[in-house]
């Protein structure tokens, strides 16, 4: 079970998820497809990468299910599908909740440590 009784319901697309996005060029790619489809072409031309490299890339990304390909005559447009990148973040927010939560702890023992330390001081000032 995850923190705050998440369970993934499909441990083996959120292992393929974040591998995906674990290379730079892959992040690179689904950025540019946020704003809509695009050829191998058109996402090879801002790397210093072969398509056939780039191609590589894409099968990654699309047995992630992070994109969808089409082929359109000799085009083969990809797209973004974010479905896979919901469930990621939803499977981190369960543990941002658990760090919200450490600090809000840390912050009452600060709280408390500082209260602690002023009546000190003040004890120590009527000593005087």
């Amino acid at each position: 079970m995850e923190p705050g009784g998440y369970r993934s319901l499909a441990p083996a697309r959120l292992d393929a998820t974040f591998a995906a996005l674990s290379d730079a060029t892959r992040r690179a790619i689904l950025a540019r497809l946020a704003s809509g489809e695009a050829s191998v072409t058109e996402l090879a031309a801002p790397f210093a990468m072969t398509q056939p490299a780039i191609s590589k890339h894409l099968k990654v990304l699309e047995r992630a299910g992070l994109i969808s390909r089409d082929r359109d005559a000799q085009r083969r447009p990809s797209r973004l599908d974010a479905r896979p990148l919901a469930e990621a973040s939803q499977w981190l927010a369960n543990y941002r909740q658990f760090w919200v939560a450490s600090f809000q702890r840390l912050d009452g023992l600060l709280d408390e440590l500082k209260s602690t330390e002023k009546k000190g001081r003040r004890s120590a000032r009527r000593k005087r």
